[in-house]
């Protein structure tokens, strides 16, 4: 809550300083059909995610690949509109995931498989970024206030992987082990996902996939970033928001505590809007485009996954 209240009023704040005026013309320029090819940009962007979780779990069939692109739907679409942080819309995908057939073991599995080498994707991709911002901007003043922030974002990531990796190898089986003694079965649980683990790393192939297809999405985010621009008539150039892109996501990695990044998003286009050369009022329209889209599959998708989840009940006290 306290994360929430403090996102919205960094939002505000930047809003307010450059002006709505401004934001909401720029925004005003796409019209309905640019923010329809604007959504379904990223629709295609989560069809990949979802293919990137369906290698990491090796031998589900490809028929099942529309379960893992629906689960990384519903995961996203909770992270960002629920009052959730992205654990909250991890839970809910790989709840979606179970529930559609994918069994449990190998669906947490790979979700922890598919976070690995999305986490090391996104290190590839922000130090194309970065590479970007040091050949391009870095000698200006505004780029000398910017480059602690970009240090420090990238330190904590990397800590953040070097972390979560550390947990995969020791951390699940020693939390099993703690929780047996409250929660039977949980020991078994415990081992069953790092066994699963264990083949899924066994089978480099398909992790190398997975990271593959999430680079790609990485890639394919920056570029439905820089087509919102074309969109709005912004004749941006791409390696500028590849720079942008690559920074906010770094941004929104780090303060991954605050539900929907609000406000930290809005914030980082604030302080790149110089830096890339784009009009301040420019990009944090396209922060409001990409809320606007957030809304426009989210919804859609928590309201169906919504009835899924009610049929389940209905059907599970018929039986």
């Amino acid at each position: 809550m306290l994360a929430t209240v403090a996102g919205l009023a960094a939002a505000a704040w930047a809003f307010g300083a450059t002006g709505w005026d401004g934001v909401l013309a720029a925004v005003g320029r796409i019209g309905v059909g640019g923010f329809l090819i604007f959504c379904l940009w990223f629709l295609v962007v989560f069809c990949i995610l979802g293919a990137a979780w369906w290698a990491a779990a090796y031998c589900e069939p490809t028929r099942t690949m529309w379960r893992f692109a629906w689960s990384r739907l519903v995961r996203e679409a909770a992270a960002d509109l629920l009052p959730f942080s992205q654990l909250g819309g991890l839970v809910l995908g790989a709840r979606t995931l179970i529930a559609h057939g994918v069994p449990q073991r190998r669906a947490n599995a790979a979700l922890l498989v598919d976070l690995t080498t999305e986490m090391v994707a996104q290190l590839v991709f922000t130090l194309t970024g970065i590479g970007l911002f040091f050949v391009a901007v870095a000698a200006g003043p505004e780029a000398a206030k910017l480059r602690p922030l970009i240090f420090a974002g990238t330190a904590a990531m990397v800590a953040a992987m070097a972390a979560f990796l550390l947990v995969q190898r020791t951390g699940i089986g020693l939390a099993g082990r703690i929780a047996a003694r409250m929660l039977p079965g949980a020991q078994i649980a415990a081992d069953e996902i790092c066994e699963e683990l264990r083949a899924i790393y066994a089978r480099r192939s398909a992790v190398g996939l997975s990271f593959l297809l999430n680079l790609l999405a990485w890639f394919g985010s920056a570029t439905g970033a820089w087509l919102g621009l074309r969109l709005m008539g912004v004749p941006a150039p791409l390696w500028a928001m590849l720079m942008v892109e690559s920074l906010i996501f770094t941004l929104r990695s780090v303060a991954f505590a605050v539900p929907g990044a609000l406000g930290v998003q809005e914030v980082g286009y604030l302080l790149l809007a110089p830096v890339a050369g784009i009009a301040p009022e420019v990009l944090l329209g396209l922060s409001l485009l990409k809320r606007a889209r957030d809304l426009g599959l989210g919804v859609p998708t928590l309201l169906l996954w919504q009835a899924f989840e009610a049929r389940a009940v209905v059907a599970g006290r018929a039986g």
